[in-house]
């Protein structure tokens, strides 16, 4: 027979061993926010989830179930065949630990596959996650990646990271460049989804001494950084990437690839167009319909970029402030990973 275990129960056996979390809720549900790691084997698509939730409101709770038992039937077969391909202890889990995730272990248990259910759900997890965030405790040092738009911050810390360096990629967990332009061709994350990503990276690097991130605004996007996390990257050591404009604007252009999404950079640059002197602003949008995007990028980092940073970035400590000035990314790594050594 399964067993119901609560949050602090299942995070003392994972001490122990790997646990691999299965999240039977919808597809949607999964995306909006799951345990990280977690596996999605739903016990009902997103279509079937309406579904029943339309019949549970129109016409009750054993209604409801029967259509429910009906859909999940017709797709055991498969889903049973998910499980047996996982190795190890399993732990599944639905929003609040209830009908969807006892369906599923239930079924396990009667095919001899041994499976332990998470109590309180996914709702349970957040609590943690909320009350983790809430201790404001975070050790480490932080070097902060800084730099104009296009100095390869990113690129820096993914090449750290390859290196065994302790990073974590605020950008990647929020989905989002941190620019107006951030969002396209990528799936920006939502607060939950951002606090829950944050925390697991908090846990797994609160013994290092130093650990790198990207310099950012406190909003990324959709969602915000923890207003204690926030400050301690602002009192951190700030390394300063300068590269030469060109590059930054090659290094802009391999990333955002706008030409695979025009009509939304065009979009995009409406919402700050006002901000731009009229002259240069109209010569960029005509660069961004004919597809000069070299030309547009540089007008844009000269003429709105630049100047932005330039503002925010006086703010810093001298004592706290180390300028790297670079020909490339590659040299900037070298040199980023000479001036740690030396602080």
């Amino acid at each position: 027979m399964y067993r119901d275990l609560t949050l602090p129960e299942l995070q003392t056996l994972q001490q122990k061993g790997p646990m691999t979390f299965v999240d039977v809720r919808s597809p949607k549900e999964y995306n909006e926010a799951t345990i990280p790691g977690s596996l999605n084997i739903p016990v009902f698509n997103d279509a079937e989830r309406a579904e029943i939730g339309t019949i549970y409101k129109q016409l009750g709770t054993e209604q409801a179930k029967e259509r429910g038992l009906e859909i999940f039937s017709q797709k055991l077969p498969a889903f049973i065949a998910e499980f047996k391909e996982i190795d190890g202890p399993m732990v599944v889990f639905c929003w609040r630990g209830g009908m969807r995730s006892k369906t599923a272990v239930t079924v396990l248990d009667l095919m001899g596959i041994h499976a332990k259910r998470l109590s309180g759900g996914i709702r349970s997890y957040r609590q943690w996650v909320l009350a983790e965030l809430e201790k404001e405790q975070f050790q480490p040092d932080l070097f902060v990646l800084n730099g104009h738009t296009g100095s390869g911050k990113t690129l820096l810390l993914k090449r750290l990271e390859q290196i065994g360096q302790p990073v974590i990629d605020l950008e990647g967990m929020a989905g989002h460049r941190g620019s107006i332009f951030g969002q396209i061709g990528l799936a920006p994350s939502n607060q939950k989804k951002f606090d829950s990503l944050l925390v697991s990276q908090l846990i797994r690097f609160e013994h290092e001494k130093y650990v790198f991130i990207e310099g950012e605004s406190r909003r990324i996007g959709k969602v915000c950084l923890p207003q204690f996390f926030n400050d301690k990257k602002e009192q951190g050591m700030q390394l300063f990437i300068n590269l030469p404009i060109e590059v930054r604007v090659q290094n802009i252009l391999d990333d955002y690839r706008p030409w695979d999404s025009p009509s939304q950079f065009n979009e995009a640059f409406q919402l700050i167009k006002k901000h731009i002197h009229t002259p240069i602003a109209r010569e960029i949008e005509e660069d961004l319909l004919e597809g000069n995007y070299a030309s547009a990028v540089q007008l844009l980092l000269e003429n709105y970029y630049d100047p932005k940073y330039d503002y925010s970035a006086n703010q810093y400590d001298e004592q706290r402030v180390v300028q790297i000035d670079a020909s490339d990314v590659d040299d900037a790594f070298i040199k980023v990973q000479q001036a740690v050594e030396k602080l």
